[in-house]
């Protein structure tokens, strides 16, 4: 097979792709906001309440994975690089999946502080869900531009996944500690 049809080949297995990751980066903010505002439903003998502590534990082990993934990528390491990256994915893909059944199975939980303490709550809660509406498609297109080893577009995307990431598994972590007072 000649470059010009690899080339080809490469290019719609691409848009193929990448229209995935346009719809993926729009489905899940959206089925997540209506799990999140969904009247909820009456779950007997279904205990959810550990979930918000374990979310927690997912984002510190996300915000670790994705230190040692940049540690590693800035003294030449790829294959560690690599791995860390893809243990990041594999942690905020198994607390999406436990977001969305917290949210569709446990009952909402308001924030009970107040003074300055409350602002601040609440900037780091809308900055955390802006910018975990964001970094949706700029994890998916960073992980497959790098298992793809397109590693130019990888490097491009990932100079603005790697900072907004980590924010919002740090600002996860912090949400949690914040409001974990006035879990019922």
């Amino acid at each position: 097979m000649n470059t010009a049809n690899e080339n080809k080949l490469t290019s719609n297995k691409d848009k193929r792709i990448l229209s995935l990751i346009a719809v993926l980066s729009v489905v899940i903010p959206v089925v997540v906001a209506v799990l999140f505002f969904m009247p909820k439903a009456h779950t007997p003998g279904i205990d959810v309440s550990y979930l918000p502590g374990f979310h927690a534990i997912l984002n510190s082990l996300t915000a670790i994975t994705l230190v040692i993934g940049y540690v590693n990528v800035k003294k030449g390491n790829t294959k560690a690089h690599r791995a860390a990256m893809l243990t990041a994915f594999g942690l905020s893909a198994i607390f999406l999946v436990s977001y969305v059944t917290y949210h569709f199975l446990g009952q909402r939980t308001v924030y009970g502080g107040d003074g300055i303490l409350k602002y601040i709550y609440y900037f780091i809660l809308l900055t955390h869900i802006v910018l975990a509406v964001v970094i949706v498609p700029l994890v998916l297109l960073s992980v497959y531009f790098g298992i793809t080893n397109q590693l130019k577009r990888h490097r491009r995307i990932s100079k603005w996944t790697f900072p907004t990431w980590l924010y919002v598994a740090i600002t996860g972590v912090l949400v949690y500690i914040l409001i974990s007072p006035y879990y019922a």
